[in-house]
């Protein structure tokens, strides 16, 4: 009779060693028994088996497998808890020829995560998930996870899973099929050997979808957890075998690969040099940045929402950028989208800025009287405020503060909409610190401003704005 001899090799994209453990280099973290290990040898075979190794890219997760990258000798990428196919989505569309491979768990994917693959499964996305689910919690101890079953005892649910108070185990795959954007959703486990080898066919069809661009694919995988789930490994395969299988039936939930077109290449990155133009940003040299001195202007600027707060934050460090400045914009809104209150903060500098916030304003701009009265005291002395009233309130006045008030949403009604009064302030604030040439503000307008009729009104409004400041008032920063 011939001889037959069954070698297991080492999948060639698998590090020689595997350095986070010096004293055992040949050894993983994992748990004995746990399946991630199955799992990896699986779809080291399949990327061996399908010649991609120096084209895939690895997004591992925050779970037991966080240190899948010492593993496997590809690309490799560590995300923070959940956000794995979001980070994948980034990176597949910065390198469609590469093979990205999102391996997440069932707390990482389907609690916090849970937003993240619901929308790269719905837009298709051309990445492959590994979703390995053991039903709870690893990592951080074996809390409930979302696929935890029903009367499964958890150190979060002691007394075990109770539906009308911890709701239902979700069935992701069955979730996601629902979607038309996924080309391939299989469900398969490690309950025994013929799962096993059923699993590795699934991955392989998922990472041949992806290679055919025909959008997203994912293959969830019912894993034993014997540490956790307190059972030996056999006993925990039997486990998966004859009682997770019930909960989350295994097969083909979605196949789309015989009928899918693939998808269009992606549009050509744009020439660095055509950027420019695409962003409408100025020629080189159409600034005049000259000879300054030192900058350091903090503005707040705070009104309700509606009145043009965020824009006029927006279009002064839009334009500190064209007059090669430092500049940050932080803004600060309620959930109201008119009416409620609205402020942000710009810094405009010479000097790298430290922080984006402003605790002490060098000018405040107020556009009604609780903004006035909230923020007049982060007025530093020797500061401005302007403020959007014909008249300043009595008990508003402060010493040695420089307070002007005009009616700019009134003017700016009178020039065709009160909405340009944002712009008025701003030319008022322009004449009184010439803390920006008119070049910058001209370029940021014409492109944050999008018609043509809103543009020259806008700049009707500059205008009007810097004839509101006496030559007395006009600062030098």
């Amino acid at each position: 009779m011939p001889n037959f001899a069954l070698l297991h090799d080492k999948p060639e994209c698998f590090y020689e060693d595997y350095e986070r453990k010096g004293e055992l280099q040949r050894q993983t973290h994992y748990c004995p028994g746990c399946g991630h290990g199955i799992v990896h040898k699986l779809l080291a075979e399949c990327i061996d088996e399908l010649d991609i190794k120096d084209r895939t890219i690895l997004i591992s997760p925050v779970g037991c497998s966080v240190f899948i990258y010492y593993y496997f000798d590809v690309g490799n990428i560590q995300v923070a808890h959940g956000r794995a196919s979001a980070v994948a989505t980034a990176v597949k569309r910065a390198r469609p020829d590469s093979i990205v491979i999102s391996y997440q768990g069932d707390g990482d994917l389907a609690a916090i995560g849970s937003a993240e693959i619901l929308h790269t499964a719905n837009r298709g996305e051309n990445v492959t998930v590994m979703f390995v689910n053991n039903a709870i919690y690893g990592m951080t101890g074996g809390q409930m996870a979302p696929t935890t079953l029903i009367g499964q005892k958890s150190t979060t649910t002691p007394f075990g899973r109770d539906p009308y108070n911890d709701g239902y185990p979700l069935r992701v795959a069955e979730l996601l099929s629902t979607l038309e954007g996924p080309g391939y959703i299989e469900r398969a486990a490690l309950g025994n050997p013929k799962q096993i080898l059923a699993t590795k066919k699934a991955i392989r069809r998922a990472l041949e979808c992806q290679m055919k661009g025909l959008g997203f694919s994912l293959v969830e995988v019912l894993s034993p957890c014997p540490t956790i789930w307190k059972l030996d490994p056999v006993d925990a395969q039997k486990h998966v075998l004859n009682v997770m299988e019930q909960q989350f039936p295994l097969g083909i939930k979605v196949d789309r690969t015989k009928e899918r077109p693939a998808r269009p290449a992606p549009k050509p990155v744009p020439a660095l040099e055509e950027l420019p133009e695409i962003l409408r940003l100025p020629e080189p040299g159409t600034v005049e940045h000259g000879e300054r001195a030192h900058v350091d202007l903090r503005v707040k600027i705070a009104g309700f929402g509606g009145q043009g707060v965020l824009l006029l934050g927006q279009l002064l460090a839009e334009a500190g950028m064209d007059a090669g400045l430092e500049v940050s914009w932080l803004p600060s809104y309620g959930p109201e989208m008119r009416s409620g209150t609205s402020n942000c903060h710009v810094r405009l500098s010479t000097k790298p800025i430290d922080s984006p916030l402003v605790s002490k304003a060098d000018v405040l701009m107020a556009f009604n009287e609780p903004s006035l009265r909230k923020f007049l005291l982060s007025v530093v002395p020797g500061g401005t405020v302007l403020y959007n009233s014909a008249e300043l309130p009595e008990d508003c006045r402060r010493e040695g503060v420089r307070i002007i008030a005009q009616p700019f949403a009134e003017i700016g009604d009178q020039l065709g909409s009160a909405k340009a009064g944002n712009i008025v302030m701003l030319g008022a604030f322009l004449a009184l610190t010439h803390a920006l040439p008119e070049a910058a503000i001209d370029g940021a307008l014409k492109r944050l401003v999008k018609t043509e009729r809103w543009l020259e009104l806008d700049r009707k409004a500059l205008a009007a704005g810097r004839e509101r400041v006496p030559a007395e008032e006009v600062l030098h920063v």
